[in-house]
Formats: structure tokens, C-alpha cells, sequence
């Protein structure tokens, strides 16, 4: 298997310098980055410009072809395959049809926002190539880390590593894929 750079890791002492990096990296025009904290970090998220509007959509289909399967299985059970005509009651009764048509919307919603999650965030990944630079390990304690990929346009490795460096990290690492 052939190695490659994946990107360069700039390593930071506190979140507000990490923020302040990722706000200044995304005017120097690199899109392509991600960022990894101990915790959940305020404006981060914003700096990144990340953007979640996938998942709600992707449970929204979920539910109608939940429930829209759901009624239509009952319509076709009831009207076409099996019909009964018991006390006189139509064979398309939609009454009857909406406590199943309900959970099984639900049901749908649900499973496809979890395997929708799941599929956006690339999971499960058993390992990514952070994991290659020794000092990442510090990102589950104390430490702050912005990794800018090698895929990004504007990636350049002399001039990505020369921006970083004025951005004052601790140590600014190449990530081999």
C-alpha cells in the first residue's frame, strides 16, 4: 500500500487558541480541516463552518418510506390479498391503518437518522491516520489539535506548514496516511 501525506497537525495549548487558528486558517481560504478537543468546544464547530443539515433530511425519508410503506402493506393486506368484509366495513379502512402507519414511521425516522449519522461521520472508522503522530494521544486529555488535509485545494505542504508555525502552536506534525 502506498503511504502519502495526509495533512499536517498543529498542535494547540488551550481552546481559544485553537479556535482563533481555525477562524484564520478558514480566511486563508482552507476548507478541507477538522479539529480534535477533549471536549466539546464553544464556536468551534462555527470556525469549522460545519453544517448538520443532512441528518434531518435523511430521517425525513426515513419516515415517509416508513410510513408510507406501512400503509401501503395494510391497504394491499386488507383490500388485495386477503379480503375481508366483516360487519360491513369497507375493505379501505384508513382509521384502522394509522396506529401502524404512526409507528412505523417512527420507526423508520429513527433507524435511518442513526444509520444516516453513522454514514455522514464515516463510521465506524477503527483507524484514522491521526492516529500515526505519537502526540495525538494528548487530544484525549489536555491538548488541542487542527488538522489541515492534503486534499484541500489550497494545500500546499511548505506553505501549509509555514502558515501554521505563525499561528503559534506547540508543534505542527505531517500525518502519514
Amino acid at each position: 500500500m502506498k503511504r502519502g501525506l495526509y495533512g499536517l497537525l498543529a498542535e494547540f495549548r488551550n481552546p481559544e487558541e485553537l479556535v482563533a487558528a481555525t477562524d484564520r486558517a478558514r480566511r486563508e481560504g482552507y476548507r478541507r480541516m477538522d479539529a480534535f478537543t477533549p471536549f466539546p468546544v464553544e464556536g468551534l464547530a462555527k470556525a469549522l463552518d460545519a453544517r448538520d443539515a443532512s441528518v434531518p433530511l435523511v430521517a425525513l425519508i426515513g419516515g415517509l418510506l416508513g410510513g408510507g410503506g406501512a400503509y401501503l402493506l395494510r391497504y394491499y393486506l386488507s383490500a388485495v390479498d386477503f379480503p375481508l368484509n366483516v360487519g360491513g366495513r369497507p375493505l379501505h379502512s384508513a382509521p384502522s391503518f394509522i396506529v401502524v402507519t404512526f409507528e412505523l414511521t417512527i420507526l423508520g425516522a429513527a433507524l435511518f437518522a442513526v444509520l444516516g449519522m453513522l454514514a455522514l461521520n464515516r463510521l465506524p472508522m477503527p483507524h484514522h491516520p491521526v492516529f500515526n503522530v505519537p502526540r495525538f494521544a494528548l487530544a484525549s486529555r489536555d491538548r488541542f489539535f487542527l488538522c489541515i488535509e492534503a486534499t484541500d485545494e489550497a494545500f500546499d505542504a511548505t506553505r501549509t506548514r509555514q502558515f501554521l508555525a505563525t499561528l503559534k502552536p506547540v508543534e505542527v506534525s505531517d500525518i502519514d496516511s
